[in-house]
């Protein structure tokens, strides 16, 4: 895997993850609409509209935070198969990199979420090693927790969010330094 300091791009051996632009606005309503991919989401799909806002929300966090979330291309096709990445975050009160991701269905089951996610959490302990990675799921969501823990992550605790009770998940080296 290649990457630069400036994550505006990386690849990885399958995956190019790059900087949201407004032309990302179709693939984002797909990925983010679809019911299936909400499965663990308290609130359900956003509307077609609030999809829309979300990639707006995300172009403005590139533009304020000089990080956010990708659009994970297929470098072959240019396919947009979902999105992903890391953001500015505050859990509990102390400042952290946020990870998220939603793939289209069509892609679940190929190692896409988990090569995304070490190329984000690689990148973020070369540039911004004082901000640790935490990741965030629903209770119930046991694909994402098979991902987290496929990333050597491990569960150290709980908390209270707008949409009701996630599980919080650091890496475990992370949590034996702590």
């Amino acid at each position: 895997m290649t990457s630069t300091a400036e994550p505006d791009e990386l690849r990885t051996d399958r995956l190019l993850l790059r900087r949201v632009t407004p032309g990302d606005v179709r693939a984002a309503i797909a990925v983010l609409s679809d019911p299936e991919t909400n499965r663990f989401n308290p609130s359900g799909p956003p509307s077609a509209e609030q999809a829309a806002k979300m990639l707006a929300e995300w172009q403005l966090h590139w533009a304020r935070d000089g990080i956010g979330y990708w659009a994970v291309e297929l470098p072959g096709s240019g396919e947009v198969i979902g999105f992903g990445g890391l953001r500015h975050h505050e859990l509990d009160g102390e400042p952290t990199f946020n990870l998220f991701y939603r793939f289209r269905p069509r892609h679940w089951g190929r190692g896409y979420a988990p090569e995304m996610a070490r190329a984000a959490i690689d990148w973020a302990g070369r540039v911004r090693p004082d901000r640790p990675v935490t990741i965030i799921t629903d209770p119930g969501n046991t694909p994402s927790q098979r991902v987290a823990e496929k990333l050597g992550f491990a569960h150290v605790g709980d908390s209270d969010t707008a949409s009701g009770p996630v599980l919080v998940w650091r890496r475990q080296e992370a949590t034996m330094a702590a």
